[in-house]
């Protein structure tokens, strides 16, 4: 039975590969808070997935070198540490944030551009750990989009808690590419078994509409919001000026349709999530 170690003992991400993943290998978890993780051995590892790093915090100037310390140089150690103990395979949770887009489409050919501190500091640990890559050590980086389940962080709880408690929702059309956390847990798995190297971007099959998602939060909680059309010029308008906060949740932002993940219906993940 191979051997897989998770970096990020109590993350979100981490512990849900980690249930999947339990009983079809031998998993193990650590954490990377200290530097006693320095003293564990790697020796008999087949793979590291290396999920560990900063996320979901608002970036300052003072917290710039936090960023820099563990999603780059902290992750370029943990590989190194890999390399030289024998692991054959590293895989890393990188993110959609390395290309800098709100909006758009993103194919393999698109080359990154990171605006904020969080997705130069994944980059640069990304590029790093690809030229440590040999016959011996394949490295495999995995950009995914924005990651929902039971207990995620982030943009899904903004909307969730909106989709709660309002009773109207405008009917905007969009298109983003999400991937539910048990179909990565999926992705991983394959990567594992077949020892799989390279760029990958999981996702889920269907890309998703902001508006169906709000209507699905609240029929798995017994609600039925409304949703309205009289908005949309409106919404139109305030994108063409380039509003941040109306991209994350009316703009259109996709993945070229690789890799995609069939484990689980966006109704069924949308349902588990929703728990």
């Amino acid at each position: 039975m191979k051997k897989v170690l998770i970096t990020a003992k109590n993350s979100f991400v981490g512990n849900e590969v980690a249930k999947y993943l339990d009983g079809k290998y031998e998993i193990e978890k650590i954490s990377l808070r200290v530097d006693n993780w320095k003293n564990v051995s790697f020796a008999g590892v087949d793979c590291i997935f290396h999920v560990a790093g900063i996320a979901h915090i608002k970036e300052t100037k003072e917290n710039t070198h936090l960023y820099y310390d563990v999603n780059e140089r902290l992750s370029i150690a943990v590989a190194e540490k890999a390399k030289a103990e024998g692991v054959k395979h590293f895989i890393v949770l990188s993110t959609m944030n390395v290309y800098g887009l709100t909006t758009g489409h993103i194919t393999k050919n698109t080359r990154p551009n990171p605006v904020m501190i969080y997705g130069k500091s994944k980059l640069n640990a990304d590029l790093a750990i690809e030229k440590m890559e040999c016959p011996t050590f394949k490295v495999a980086i995995l950009r995914p989009p924005m990651i929902y389940g039971q207990g995620c962080k982030g943009n899904y709880q903004t909307l969730r808690k909106f989709a709660l408690k309002s009773p109207i929702f405008p009917s905007y059309k969009n298109e983003r590419s999400m991937l539910f956390v048990g179909n990565l847990a999926a992705f991983v798995e394959g990567l594992i078994e077949k020892q799989k190297r390279g760029l990958f971007f999981p996702q889920d099959v269907e890309y998703v509409c902001t508006s169906d998602m709000v209507k699905k939060i609240d029929e798995q909680n017994g609600k039925r919001i409304k949703t309205i059309g009289m908005f949309n010029w409106a919404i139109s308008f305030i994108l063409g000026l380039g509003v941040g906060v109306f991209k994350k949740v009316f703009g259109s932002l996709t993945y070229e349709k690789v890799d995609l993940v069939t484990e689980n219906s966006f109704e069924e993940a949308i349902k588990m999530t929703e728990q």
